[in-house]
């Protein structure tokens, strides 16, 4: 009985930041209309999740082997949902950005302790049958959150996208008060690396401060002085964690070659998927006019593809090794990324944009297995817990940054061209007064409310196709991002499965 609730917590727990994290994307168009936010504000809307979930996900899964897995999962569930509740009475973009900070703070709590608490609970086969287990349901989860938001913003309201995370909520507090027992690492030495978690956060945040306000074309005085501020405390960070005693990101682990490759090549993969899919829903919903709904079910390819080729990815790498699916892998869904260049407005989904999600899944097939199995093979078994903590670290990071350097790609294709556009549609000097002035809304893919009627309809339409050029840079530059890691698994990940370097 503790062990099946142990399983059914840790997926339902799962399930809420799973089912947050995709289905708030495919909401952002429609929030972003209610709330009259900038695309800046609504960048902080995910970014500010991001930030605190890539900066103390890895302090989370310390506090969990210190105090008790079961108690800072059920803390980071319970901060979850009341978070989630103010994202829903939500009055305005800033109290929302806030609470998804908030929200970021709980996730990085329960994430490391769901699948802690399997290893925990489970001992040989057992374990591996229910880690797939949650494995499974993690893949459903995200494959469905999308179109669960869309469906939300389209019928009710997007603050549904996160009320539906309160009976979650309730149902894992009442399965997990006494339906399983608490466990911790005994051994753990009481030390915290607090300094390191606080440095990371404040480091990363000072600079996608100063990357978003770069958007603009013009940074300012505040905007190079958050990027210098950050780039400092970054360093600091690492100074930090060289010397301390219980690191929650061990330095040591980046001697091996093939661990520092793998994580280079973990920063540019999820830097392009993370960073550029975020202009996707403005690109389907403001640009392309699909519904929400619609908007949500486009990756469904991407998604699915991967989830039915995962394990015949991995069954691949154990015969031939990483180093080929890496390659492979990285380079299809460079073109993947490219075929989302391709399209104009218009146009039939099948022939658009189901074409670049299959490529984008296919290649996803083949780099997410064999990146696992490298990160664990490059380290001790001892140490393959915080080696695959250390990854998932580097992954988020690599979104949340990204999604601030691709803003300013869109930003400047856009507005290097809006203007040409405007200027020969005899526009009103009201309208040219708000188009120069509330460029950032402009940008986001909507016309603001304040164009005088007369001028919206051609408003729209430069906006329509300047962010549409804006978005096909963006997929340029990710496919780009996408061939240099694979350069980097050319270069840095051994040829040959894992079982034949033994022998050698």
């Amino acid at each position: 009985m503790a062990k099946t609730s142990v399983l059914v917590a840790a997926i339902l727990g799962s399930a809420m930041t799973f089912i947050d994290g995709s289905a708030v994307n495919v909401a952002l168009p429609v929030i972003q209309r209610e709330l009259g936010a900038d695309a800046a504000q609504m960048q902080w809307v995910v970014e500010g999740y991001s930030l605190f979930l890539s900066a103390l996900i890895l302090l989370g899964g310390s506090l969990g082997d210190l105090y008790g897995r079961k108690r800072l999962f059920l803390i980071g569930i319970v901060v979850f949902a009341l978070s989630s509740l103010g994202c829903v009475l939500a009055p305005n973009v800033s109290v929302l950005i806030a609470a998804r900070c908030i929200q970021g703070i709980g996730a990085a709590c329960a994430m490391p302790e769901s699948l802690a608490l399997i290893s925990a609970t489970f001992t040989g086969d057992q374990r591996g049958r229910a880690i797939g287990t949650w494995s499974g349901f993690a893949s459903m989860t995200g494959a469905i959150g999308p179109v669960i938001g869309g469906w939300l913003a389209q019928h009710a309201s997007w603050r549904w996208v996160f009320l539906i995370n309160i009976p979650i909520a309730i149902a894992v507090i009442a399965i997990s008060r006494r339906g399983y027992p608490e466990s911790r690492d005994e051994e753990m030495p009481h030390r915290l690396d607090v300094p390191g978690a606080a440095l990371a956060t404040l480091g990363l945040g000072a600079f996608t401060f100063g990357l978003i306000r770069a958007q603009g074309g013009r940074p300012g005085a505040v905007g190079i002085a958050a990027i210098a501020v950050g780039i400092a405390l970054l360093v600091a960070f690492v100074a930090v964690e060289r010397r301390s005693s219980a690191p929650m990101m061990p330095l040591d682990l980046f001697r091996s070659r093939t661990f520092a490759a793998a994580n280079w090549y973990t920063l540019f993969l999820y830097a392009a998927l993370g960073g550029s899919l975020y202009f996707l829903p403005y690109l389907l919903v403001d640009v392309q006019r699909y519904t929400p709904t619609a908007a949500g079910a486009s990756m469904l390819p991407f998604v699915l593809t991967m989830f039915v080729a995962s394990r015949w990815s991995g069954g691949l790498t154990h015969r031939i090794g990483a180093k080929i699916p890496l390659i492979v892998g990285a380079l299809i869904a460079a073109l993947g990324f490219a075929a989302f260049a391709l399209p104009g407005l218009g146009g039939s989904y099948w022939t658009t944009y189901f074409p670049a999600a299959l490529l984008l899944g296919i290649g996803g097939a083949l780099f997410v297995a064999p990146l696992t199995t490298t990160v664990f093979d490059a380290v001790p078994n001892a140490k393959s817990g915080v080696a695959s903590g250390v990854n998932n670290a580097v992954a988020r990071t690599a979104g949340l940054l990204a999604v601030a350097a691709f803003g300013i790609v869109l930003a400047g294709v856009f507005n290097g061209g809006f203007d040409l556009r405007i200027a020969h549609r005899h526009l009103s000097a009201e309208t040219a007064r708000i188009a120069h002035d509330d460029r950032a809304r402009l940008y986001a893919g909507t016309v603001p409310p304040d164009v005088p009627a007369r001028d919206r309809t051609d408003v729209a339409a430069a906006v329509r196709e300047g962010y549409l050029a804006g978005f096909r840079a963006v997929m340029v530059a990710s496919a780009g991002v996408c061939v240099v890691a694979a350069l980097i698994a050319l270069v840095a990940i051994p040829g040959q499965p894992r079982r034949t370097l033994r022998r050698s």
